[in-house]
């Protein structure tokens, strides 16, 4: 793997930096700029600040640029009551904005301005690795969600977001098409116990094994009852290709044939 390339070995020394080494791209949802932030900080557990008594706020690197030095500055910021503090972390000098914001969250931690959350009293998460995990494999809004939902708007597509297609029974599909009488669930790999990404935990192994082939019968029992009621089930794999995915929904919609979750 390439190293980041240094300010001084790009040539900027003397002009102000790029914006690729300091600026975020405009319109981003929060989604993606809250992914951005925990990749550059190693995972979203690796995020907290301990602001006493039990209470800890998620923190972000923010890249500045000032005029008068063309240097780019990171700093640590948070909420707290309202406030939003925050700690400079020193200059950085990379030449993309990623290995900029991980700099800065290396800064953050030498400094000892940041902590591990510990899990809540009675949490299944027994280590951070495993809360980060729970906590990207959020039930709505996901990023594939979004991204499969813009593909079929622009295809013409109407539908109902986080809807029981059966009123009467209490199961939510992600996108429901009434009239077709179409019910798509995007599923997380972890969740939903994917074969190809599904990593299982060295931690109470039983319990997460238990839980997630427990979902799996779920999500079995669903297609059934949904299929017995005359729906057409379409699962997509969070880590599908959202084209190909857009592709199956559309078509099942449309009259072809479908299919549950295929490989890419």
């Amino acid at each position: 793997m390439t190293a980041p390339t240094s300010r001084a070995q790009s040539g900027w020394k003397h002009d102000p930096p790029p914006d690729r080494a300091w600026k975020g791209r405009p319109g981003r949802a929060r989604s993606a700029i809250a992914a951005e932030q925990d990749r550059a900080a190693g995972g979203r557990h690796r995020r907290s600040v301990d602001l006493g008594k039990g209470r800890f706020a998620r923190a972000s690197v923010e890249l500045k640029v000032l005029p008068d030095t063309r240097r780019i500055r990171a700093y640590l910021r948070w909420s707290d009551g309202g406030k939003s503090p925050a700690r400079y972390l020193g200059q950085v000098e990379h030449d993309t904005r990623a290995a900029n914001l991980a700099e800065g969250w290396k800064m953050a931690w030498e400094k000892g301005l940041l902590t591990e959350e510990p899990p809540a009293e009675g949490s299944w998460a027994s280590s951070p690795s495993v809360r980060a995990v729970m906590r990207a494999n959020r039930s709505k809004d996901t990023r594939p969600e979004l991204r499969l939902r813009s593909l079929l708007h622009k295809q013409g597509l109407r539908y109902r977001v986080a809807a029981r297609p059966l009123p009467e029974l209490r199961r939510t599909a992600d996108l429901i098409f009434a009239k077709p009488r179409v019910a798509v669930f995007v599923d997380g790999c972890f969740w939903h116990g994917c074969p190809e990404h599904l990593r299982e935990s060295h931690k109470n192994a039983e319990f997460w094994r238990a839980k997630i082939e427990g979902n799996q019968a779920r999500d079995t029992e669903t297609d059934r009852l949904l299929r017995e009621a005359g729906w057409t089930v379409v699962r997509v794999w969070e880590h599908e290709d959202s084209d190909v995915a857009a592709a199956r929904v559309i078509g099942a919609v449309r009259g072809l044939p479908t299919a549950h979750h295929e490989p890419d």
